[in-house]
C-alpha cells in the first residue's frame, strides 16, 4: 500500500486531477507539478516510492496548484520554467511562454539552413526574443551562426540572458535592447537570415483570450495592433534594408494572416521561394520566403 505519505500523495492527486476536469485544464500539469516539484513521477507512484524532500512536501505542491486553479496562473509561470525543443528554459510573466507551434520556425530555419550552407560567424536575428527560445534553439543546432537577439523589455532581456547563459552561449548571442529594427543599424545588408514571432493577436481579440493569457502574459507581446498585422507589416518592409542577399526570412503568424503575408512578401519585391507552413493542428503558422536582394 506504500507508507502514509504515498496514501497522501494518491489522495491529493486523485483531487487534483478531478479538479482540473472541473476546470478544463489539462490533468498533465498535476502530473507535471508532482515531478517537478517531488520528483514524485509514475515510476516512483508504480514503486510506491515516497519523495525525498525535507518537511511537508505536499505544502508548496498544493500552494501553487491551488494559485493555479483560482488566480489562472499558468504552471509554466509557477514552477519558473519550460520544457520547449528539447530545451529547459526559464520563464517569468516578463515573457511570453514558448508553443510548441513555434518550434516551426525553428525546423523551417534549420532546413534552409541544411540547405544553404552558410560560413561560421554568419548573422541571423530574432526580433522580439522574448525568453531567448528561438535563438538557443539556433544556436544548439547551428554552431557556425552569430545570433541578434532583440527585444524592447529589458525584464524579457534578463529572462534570455539567464537562459543564454545556462547553455553557455554568451559569446554567440548577443542580446540588443530595443525596438524591432532599431537596434540592428550596426548590422544593415549582413544579416544571413530574420526571424520572429511577433506579437499578431488583433486588439479587440485580446479580451477573448483565455484568462492564463488574458490576465499573465505580457500584453506587449501579444498585441498586435487593430487588424493584428502591424508589427508584421514592419518586418515584411524593412527587412531587406538588413538582409544581405541569399537570406532566409520567416515570422510566425496566427489563423488567416498567411496570405496576407504572402500577398505583402510579393508586393514588396525581392523575397522568393515564399512559402506557408502548417503547424500539427493544420493551422498556416509559419511564412518563409529566400531574400534575394
Amino acid at each position: 500500500m506504500g507508507s502514509p505519505l504515498v496514501q497522501q500523495l494518491l489522495a491529493w492527486r486523485a483531487q487534483a486531477l478531478r479538479a482540473a476536469q472541473a476546470a478544463g485544464i489539462s490533468p498533465q500539469e498535476v502530473e507535471l507539478l508532482l515531478r517537478e516539484r517531488l520528483g514524485w513521477g509514475s515510476l516512483e507512484r508504480l514503486l510506491g516510492r515516497p519523495p525525498t524532500v525535507q518537511g511537508d512536501p505536499l505544502a508548496e505542491v498544493e500552494e501553487l496548484w491551488r494559485r493555479r486553479l483560482t488566480e489562472r496562473i499558468p504552471l509554466q509561470y509557477l514552477l519558473g520554467r519550460v520544457e520547449w525543443a528539447g530545451l529547459s528554459l526559464r520563464v517569468t510573466p516578463a515573457v511570453l511562454i514558448p508553443r510548441p507551434e513555434t518550434e516551426l520556425l525553428v525546423e523551417q530555419a534549420s532546413l534552409w539552413l541544411r540547405s544553404n550552407p552558410l560560413p561560421p560567424g554568419s548573422l541571423f536575428a530574432d526580433l522580439g526574443t522574448g525568453s531567448g527560445a528561438i535563438v538557443i534553439a539556433l544556436a544548439q543546432g547551428h554552431p557556425q551562426l552569430q545570433l541578434l537577439a532583440v527585444d524592447v523589455s529589458p525584464e524579457a532581456l534578463a529572462v534570455a540572458a539567464a537562459n543564454v547563459a545556462d547553455y553557455h552561449l554568451q559569446e554567440r548571442v548577443k542580446l540588443l535592447q530595443g525596438s524591432w529594427f532599431a537596434p540592428l543599424d550596426p548590422w544593415r545588408g549582413r544579416l544571413r537570415g530574420l526571424v520572429s514571432n511577433p506579437p499578431y493577436i488583433p486588439t479587440g481579440e485580446l479580451a477573448y483570450l483565455m484568462p492564463e493569457v488574458r490576465l499573465h502574459e505580457p500584453r506587449q507581446a501579444l498585441d498586435g495592433g487593430e487588424d493584428g498585422l502591424v508589427h508584421l507589416r514592419l518586418l515584411i518592409q524593412k527587412a531587406p534594408d538588413y538582409l544581405a542577399p541569399n537570406s532566409f526570412w520567416a515570422v510566425e503568424v496566427m489563423q488567416g494572416q498567411a496570405p496576407w503575408v504572402v500577398e505583402q512578401l510579393q508586393a514588396r519585391g525581392g523575397y522568393q521561394q515564399i512559402q506557408v507552413h502548417k503547424d500539427l493542428a493544420g493551422i498556416e503558422r509559419v511564412v518563409s520566403a529566400h531574400f534575394v536582394g
